[in-house]
């Protein structure tokens, strides 16, 4: 756990150390992590929103020779991928993995419940809205799935979260990442985008704590 926190707030250094140890496999590394994150339920855990900031503020710096429509193409593609996965499993295995003796550790009934009610509460937007949440944005297809949901309206809600997503992040690390001020406190910037991201989920919780209980 301590080091992917260190792979977190150090994103920046580990992307730097990725480019220029694995070349353009860089591309397909970074890709395979945005579509485990979302794909693999049990890995939620992964980073997100900052992999693609970092990501994109590298790409804006000439040095590392990277391309950053390959990157956003690459990002939509694993995102939306990955979801559809998600959801597949969900479909296919929604009662079986949470109870998993294994796999069941990876995935905290908790969590779920939270993103249940996230779902119930806000219903196809919840595919939308779940995107720019940590750990719901993993949970959102697997609950859509297990509440039969169907795919082809998933999809279209998912592709226009993933659109938006990629673009948001990668757009504000493309144009701010370099800048000296961010770059010199990086680390701390990304502990705000992870704050960030949290927002709405505390702001449920806090609100589920002061309703009454009927």
């Amino acid at each position: 756990m301590s080091t992917l926190v260190d792979f977190i707030l150090h994103i920046d250094d580990h992307l730097v150390n990725i480019v220029n140890t694995f070349g353009n496999s860089a591309y397909l590394i970074l890709f395979a992590i945005i579509f485990i994150e979302t794909g693999i339920v049990i890995f939620p855990f992964l980073p997100g929103d900052s992999l693609l900031f970092a990501a994109a503020a590298l790409a804006a710096n000439a040095t590392y020779g990277l391309n950053i429509v390959l990157f956003l193409i690459l990002f939509l593609v694993a995102s939306a991928a990955g979801d559809s996965l998600n959801f597949f499993l969900g479909k296919k295995f929604g009662e079986l993995i949470p109870r998993h003796k294994v796999l069941g550790k990876f995935i905290k009934e908790q969590d779920l419940n939270k993103a249940q009610t996230f779902f119930n509460k806000y219903g196809a937007m919840a595919i939308f809205l779940g995107r720019f949440m940590p750990i719901i944005r993993t949970l959102i297809p697997f609950v859509a799935a297990t509440s039969n949901f169907p795919y082809t309206k998933f999809v279209k809600y998912n592709l226009s979260a993933c659109f938006t997503w990629v673009a948001i992040c990668c757009g504000a690390g493309y144009f701010f990442g370099n800048i000296p001020i961010i770059k010199a406190n990086f680390s701390m910037v990304i502990i705000g985008i992870v704050v960030i991201s949290l927002i709405p989920a505390l702001v449920g919780f806090i609100k589920a704590k002061l309703t009454p209980e009927k």
